[in-house]
């Protein structure tokens, strides 16, 4: 039972497909910490949360996204990663979030909140198309679906699918581990 406000997503079979062993795209996408990294080049346990959207002061959410399910939420799981990443690293594992949103915005986003994890960009959706990521559109704009990966040197764990409630995910996965 949670108190999260906002509409829960049902599992569509978005994720289905992303299973155990399944390599993800050897794809350069950029970072908010001004790199570019590829998800099949990080060796060792990662969790690569993907969010929606990210909002920011004086811009409005996207049309209708208080009535999407899934779409709320992306602070707060971001925040819900900062707050336990000493946790992940303690164990060796390496936090990652991933949207379509640019670099720049989500530099700023990083910034305002203070994370300190990398976010990558794939504004032009080449890693999502690779691993066939789950999508939604409001008013003519894709957005991706909440999900995480686990994954182990390049290739998925385990997918996490769908996501809910975002501000409880972090601890809800440290749990799992």
């Amino acid at each position: 039972m949670t108190d999260w406000p906002y509409p829960a997503p049902e599992d569509d079979g978005g994720a289905a497909h992303l299973v155990a062993g399944v390599a993800l795209p050897d794809i350069q996408i950029e970072t908010t910490t001004g790199d570019r990294l590829s998800l099949a080049k990080i060796t060792g346990l990662s969790i690569v949360f993907v969010y929606p959207w990210s909002g920011r002061p004086g811009v409005s959410d996207p049309p209708n996204w208080d009535h999407i399910p899934g779409a709320h939420g992306s602070t707060a799981e971001a925040q819900g990663f900062q707050y336990l990443v000493g946790h992940y690293q303690a164990r060796g594992i390496q936090v990652l979030g991933l949207s379509t949103q640019t670099r720049e915005w989500q530099r700023e986003f990083a910034s305002r909140i203070g994370l300190t994890y990398p976010l990558l960009s794939d504004a032009d959706f080449r890693v999502a198309d690779a691993l066939g990521l789950p999508r939604f559109k409001t008013c003519g704009t894709t957005y991706l679906k909440r999900l995480t990966l686990m994954c182990w040197d390049g290739k998925i764990v385990r997918a996490f699918y769908p996501v809910h409630p975002p501000d409880r995910h972090a601890g809800d996965l440290l749990e799992t581990l």
